[in-house]
């Protein structure tokens, strides 16, 4: 089993419902860290292209820069996700997993997503094989 990770950072604000209250806006430096993972390499030796993936990472992470969680799909009233670590893992996650065949991993599949909120604080997601994070089935 081959794995290749990139991390990105994304500086953003967040109002979480805990027990039916809503806490106070406050802004964090995001680190994010993707994690593919694949048995199979391209003929270049390569599970994905760093770039690639990195390209796809930041198109995905683009509207969350500078801006508040809450406001933004599905982390707003429309969608109803509380915008957690965990959360934002989660969609992530099923992002990445909608744009690896477009960027050349015929083979590879996210293997984790990670959310660095604070130094030391980290929540990360691991599809379970084969579903995508919404449940559906992934085979190829």
């Amino acid at each position: 089993m081959f794995e290749l990770s990139v991390q990105r950072e994304f500086c953003a604000a967040h109002a979480l419902m805990f027990r039916g209250q809503r806490e106070p806006v406050h802004g964090h430096n995001f680190r994010l860290t993707v994690t593919l993972a694949g048995d199979t390499l391209d003929p270049d030796g390569v599970l994905v292209d760093f770039h690639a993936l990195e390209k796809l990472v930041d198109a995905i992470i683009k509207p969350y820069h500078n801006a508040n969680l809450n406001d933004i799909a599905p982390f707003d009233q429309d969608g109803g996700i509380n915008p957690s670590a965990e959360l934002i893992a989660k969609h992530i996650c099923g992002r990445l997993e909608d744009g690896i065949t477009r960027i050349g991993g015929h083979s590879a599949q996210v293997a984790a997503v990670s959310i660095t909120e604070a130094p030391g604080c980290v929540a990360t997601y691991r599809p379970a094989a084969g579903r995508s994070p919404d449940g559906r089935s992934m085979d190829r």
